[in-house]
């Protein structure tokens, strides 16, 4: 069992401590099934102007944060991955602007979207699966800082409903 109580701050960046502050359960699959279904929640009958909708200069749409959650997944999966295996490489950061920049989100359905996030999601929860806890305990080098695999999996969930608070506060009150 992968709970967010185990962690320890050593085991991830000062970087990710609100992702972590934003789980709302501490077991790593009932956080994946939850916020998993906070997600579909949040955005069922949304309509194309809300999805499209930004509150500002430089800020992302609603479809664009979904590309994004989808993105930064499988490249938190990929490093988690790697880390079991002990790979010791050092991997690179990614820039998310410029994902999302070409990403090309805001010509997808919602549906389409909705559709990938849920094939990564199933994805996500398989690979942390088949991980033993010792694979679970090991740790590598992303964007030059220590990251353990069972971090980054409570960051996948943490990440999803730090980005649906900001939704709901800055997207669906206005």
């Amino acid at each position: 069992m992968i709970n967010a109580k185990d962690i320890s701050t050593n085991e991830y960046n000062p970087y990710y401590q609100p992702y972590i502050n934003a789980l709302r359960v501490t077991e790593l699959f009932e956080a994946l099934n939850k916020s998993y279904e906070d997600i579909l929640a949040l955005l069922e009958n949304r309509t194309e102007e809300e999805l499209l909708y930004c509150y500002g200069k430089d800020k992302w749409t609603i479809k664009e944060i979904v590309q994004h959650l989808i993105d930064a997944e499988r490249i938190l999966c990929y490093r988690a991955l790697r880390f079991s295996r002990n790979d010791s490489t050092d991997l690179p950061g990614y820039d998310e602007s410029w994902f999302v920049d070409y990403s090309n989100a805001n010509e997808r359905t919602i549906t389409d979207l909705l559709t990938e996030f849920h094939c990564v999601r199933n994805a996500t929860r398989s690979l942390f699966r088949s991980f033993t806890n010792e694979m679970l305990l090991r740790s590598g080098v992303a964007n030059n800082s220590e990251m353990s695999v069972r971090a980054a999996g409570l960051i996948i969930s943490g990440h999803h409903w730090h980005h649906l608070n900001v939704i709901k506060e800055r997207y669906l009150n206005k």
